[in-house]
């Protein structure tokens, strides 16, 4: 910890008057961790937008988790009735065929709001100009890519399926969302390996299937 030393020049020498510790904006370690915290719940929200925000409000309710001064409205009791609604309300149209796919049109730029917003929240401490930066480049960036993963998987299933892996596809995304949020709050660090491994498989899985569409095209 850095000191600050506050020195007195006097006619009879120099008299050290006071030594006070200089608190430290943030290790690098701390800084680190929040920025890993923000894109583990921004990620989230790319699988489902609602739950990952509702995950932050209990954990800000109940005390576990502090947020920056913009958002402690997240952690009142109007934020989690909502946000409790519009997570079942949204768990719920995802298991309704024809409607998940017009929901995943709204659900990428909702992703790509939300996960900035809920970046910004657990960012606490930083300057407004980083704090913002991370936010939409790093939150709302992954939350975009994993909502138009997600999408994507979506629309081949339907056509190789006939919508009937939706439901399937509907369930692990509903528990990579619920995983993913709370791994977030605990283990920062492994959330983010989960979302890089789901990514990884996605996009090997959506390779195959775009190859296996062109053979039977020839």
């Amino acid at each position: 910890m850095a000191a600050v030393f506050v020195i007195d020049v006097r006619l009879a020498g120099v008299r050290v008057v006071s030594i006070a510790p200089e608190e430290s904006f943030m290790s690098n370690f701390d800084l680190a961790l929040s920025i890993m915290l923000g894109v583990g719940l921004a990620a989230a929200t790319g699988f489902r937008v609602f739950l990952p925000m509702l995950v932050v409000s209990v954990a800000s309710y109940t005390g576990h988790l502090s947020l920056g001064d913009s958002f402690a409205w997240l952690g009142t009791p109007a934020a989690l009735t909502m946000l409790g609604a519009a997570a079942l309300a949204e768990i719920a149209a995802y298991y309704i065929p024809g409607i998940d796919n017009l929901l995943d049109a709204l659900a990428t730029p909702a992703a790509f709001v939300a996960g900035t917003i809920v970046s910004a929240a657990v960012m606490t401490d930083l300057p407004p100009m980083v704090k913002w930066t991370a936010a939409i480049i790093a939150g709302g960036g992954v939350a975009g890519l994993t909502q138009g993963v997600t999408a994507t998987l979506r629309a081949s299933s339907t056509v190789f399926t006939g919508g009937i892996g939706n439901l399937v596809l509907a369930t692990l995304e509903l528990g990579g969302a619920l995983l993913v949020s709370l791994l977030a709050l605990a283990a920062p660090l492994a959330a983010l390996a989960v979302v890089l491994l789901f990514l990884w498989v996605a996009i090997r899985l959506l390779r195959r299937l775009l190859r296996a569409a062109h053979r039977s095209n020839d």
